[in-house]
């Protein structure tokens, strides 16, 4: 009996070791998949990348060094959605970023000040995001800010827009992991209602995006821009890996 004890844990790790984890880009019940894993098919990569957009390790993976002309280097998903659920693991990668102060956030959507100036921390910054609906300016962040990602960028900087608005796209903590470990994002828009859950937790709650259109692709944000004569980044990078992008429609 004392040998049974002993061994018991040994038994239950060896168990736990033979457990596999779920497989990657295998879309749960409900769910469509967006990415298959292996190719960009159902997605239009931007004229003239020249395969800064490409497929790694089973990942969307961007380089933030697209070459193409386009204003927008984003890479659009095919198919245009309205009401949905969508899932997504994403990181940002470990390799040098861009030197930057940005602005302390406030819960309310302002940022702090002092001294009538703004409080700015230097941080290795990283940027990227989802465009939701065909719309740059309802884009569910990704970066290193102190605020942490799942802010709406172009509604909280938007000063015409109302301060209930404006507070409702700023997160209400920050659930990021630590840069290169993997995040996971739930997003769910309902009319012109946004909530998001990052890492299991609730950031954004049925925030209203006024005007935001009904019905539009989804993006992955290509961010940032390199100088290839100074090798140097002229702004924050979209270094970043996305994989599991599964949406449920919503009727």
């Amino acid at each position: 009996m004392l040998r049974w004890f002993l061994a018991a844990p040994a038994v239950l790790l060896a168990l736990a070791v033979s457990i596999p984890a779920a497989d990657d880009n295998k879309p749960p019940d409900g769910f469509v998949s967006l990415f298959n894993g292996k190719d960009l098919s159902g997605w239009k990569v931007p004229e003239g990348d020249n395969g800064h957009w490409k497929v790694v390790d089973g990942t969307i993976d961007c380089d933030a060094k697209s070459e193409s002309k386009s204003p927008d280097k984003s890479l659009w998903s095919e198919k245009p959605f309205k009401d949905f659920v969508l899932q997504c693991d994403w990181r940002l990668k470990l390799e040098p970023a861009y030197k930057n102060k940005v602005p302390v956030i406030l819960p309310n959507g302002e940022t702090l000040m002092s001294d009538g100036k703004e409080v700015r921390v230097e941080i290795d910054d990283v940027d990227s995001g989802i465009y939701l609906r065909g719309s740059p300016k309802s884009q569910v962040n990704m970066w290193m800010w102190p605020i942490g990602s799942g802010e709406v960028y172009g509604y909280r900087t938007d000063k015409s827009q109302p301060a209930e608005v404006r507070g409702g796209v700023t997160p209400k903590k920050r659930m990021d992991k630590p840069r290169g470990e993997w995040n996971h994002f739930e997003i769910t828009m309902k009319g012109d209602k946004l909530s998001v859950k990052l890492n299991g937790e609730e950031v954004i709650s049925e925030a209203t995006l006024p005007k935001v259109p009904g019905e539009g692709p989804l993006a992955l944000q290509h961010h940032g821009s390199w100088n290839a004569k100074t090798k140097q980044w002229s702004g924050p990078p979209s270094l970043v890996q996305f994989k599991n992008i599964y949406i449920k429609e919503l009727k």
